[in-house]
């Protein structure tokens, strides 16, 4: 069987872990995590953004290659809850837009991103989720995790707007879009069966229509 290695991405509170576990439990593949609740740096961080965002950013990146250098040797498929792509030109460019992460900073940070992912496997599929704002601040409201209840609708529109910006010109691998709101897949097995679908269509290189 051929390895794949897929990528999730997409906004707070949009169901990447969920899709990912279901996927990685469907077909046999390896699943990886984003590091949340070992992370030593969010609590510092989401109590004072401006003097964490550095330090947090960093952390998150060399987190985040080691587990794709690791996931991306072994002979098994992988599927991962979150992209290394999304941190540089997200996470870390909202930061600098809302001059939590100052312009050395920022401009250094980048420099290390571009090294790092230069080095790195490109993956077979990037799965982008998305679902209204409206959507995202329930479901964040609903798995109630204390570090996100400053999260605003201004703050979650800001990232659907550098998505869509970096998704434009994203050209690593074919990239398949599924909007959340109308698809259930948590709750609904015929959902799963046709995202899985459409995945493997895409990584067979037929052409897809995003759902």
């Amino acid at each position: 069987m051929t390895k794949r290695l897929i990528v999730v991405a997409g906004n707070i509170g949009v169901g990447k872990t969920s899709l990912a576990e279901r996927i990685g439990a469907r077909l046999g593949w390896m699943t990886g995590y984003e590091s949340v609740s070992d992370n030593p740096y969010l609590p510092d961080f989401y109590a004072d953004m401006k003097t964490w965002s550095f330090h947090l950013q960093v952390y998150f990146l060399g987190h985040r290659a080691k587990q794709y250098l690791e996931l991306a040797g072994d002979a098994r498929s992988v599927i991962l809850d979150r992209s290394i792509y999304e941190d540089a030109y997200i996470f870390a460019r909202a930061l600098h837009h809302m001059d939590n992460l100052g312009e050395r900073d920022y401009l250094a940070y980048r420099r290390l991103f571009e090294l790092v992912v230069s080095s790195l496997p490109a993956p077979n599929l990037l799965i982008y989720l998305k679902a209204p704002v409206e959507v995202l601040l329930e479901r964040i409201r609903r798995r109630a995790r204390g570090m996100e209840t400053g999260i605003s609708a201004d703050y979650l529109s800001l990232l659907d707007l550098f998505y869509e910006e970096w998704l434009a010109s994203f050209d690593l691998c074919p990239v398949l879009t599924i909007r959340t709101d109308n698809l259930d897949y948590v709750h609904q097995p015929q959902a799963l069966d046709t995202v899985i679908e459409h995945i493997q269509g895409k990584l067979s290189g037929k052409e897809i229509v995003d759902l």
